[in-house]
């Protein structure tokens, strides 16, 4: 685990150097065989590991790793940019099993981040929620729904639909697909989040409802 987490370390945050050694090892099986076709899977295998090396990445050491904390020591905008951004080159210290810390660094273009989309997000936390393989702390997979920032986010999101129905419900109070509507929402709401108001409406909108039929 720990040779294959340093291979994947390596493709994902040094891309340029993984394609000038996929260059020198298949140009060299293809000198020792004399057979040209082992030069075809070079491009390929470098446009792979450019778009999706940091997402093989976080998916091995979400599922491999173990938990623990990092800390952003480091956070420095530089003069390239992605997507019209600056991309940002970070330093940080991860938290061992045995309580040390030892040092890191990643970038906005080979930051593993988990779950895996396609966006670039560092939490603002003091404490980052990361997983690694014991052995080889460097590599880290940032665990951006379990950091306090990302918890605020899937909040907000949960609460979507609950703001879209209860912007119905007031336009329109006497219309029963919208109370329907509005009550479905928060019932799904409360499935994740122990709120306190928001069982309390409930009740008030399913009696409501009644008055309704």
């Amino acid at each position: 685990m720990v040779l294959i987490s340093k291979i994947l370390f390596f493709t994902s945050h040094h891309g340029f150097y993984t394609v000038i050694l996929l260059f020198v090892f298949f140009g060299l099986i293809s000198y020792l065989t004399k057979k040209a076709w082992f030069l075809i899977p070079i491009l390929p295998l470098a446009i792979l590991n450019g778009f999706g090396g940091q997402f093989l990445n976080a998916w091995f050491l979400n599922k491999y790793g173990v938990e623990s904390t990092a800390i952003i020591t480091s956070d420095e905008e530089t003069n390239s940019t992605l997507n019209d951004m600056y991309i940002h080159d970070y330093e940080a210290i991860v938290k061992k099993q045995d309580g040390k810390y030892t040092t890191t660094f990643f970038s906005t273009t080979s930051a593993a981040i988990y779950p895996i989309i396609n966006s670039i997000r560092i939490p603002g936390d003091k404490d980052i929620p990361v997983k690694y393989i014991p052995g080889y702390e460097k590599n880290i997979v940032i665990l951006y729904d379990q950091s306090r920032e990302g918890k605020i986010l899937i909040q907000y999101e949960k609460l979507a639909p609950v703001n879209s129905a209860k912007t119905k419900y007031e336009a329109d109070k006497t219309n029963k697909e919208f109370v329907e509507e509005y009550i479905a929402a928060l019932e799904e709401y409360v499935k994740y989040y122990d709120d306190e108001a928001s069982k309390e409406k409930i009740k008030e909108l399913q009696l409501e409802l009644k008055h309704l039929k």
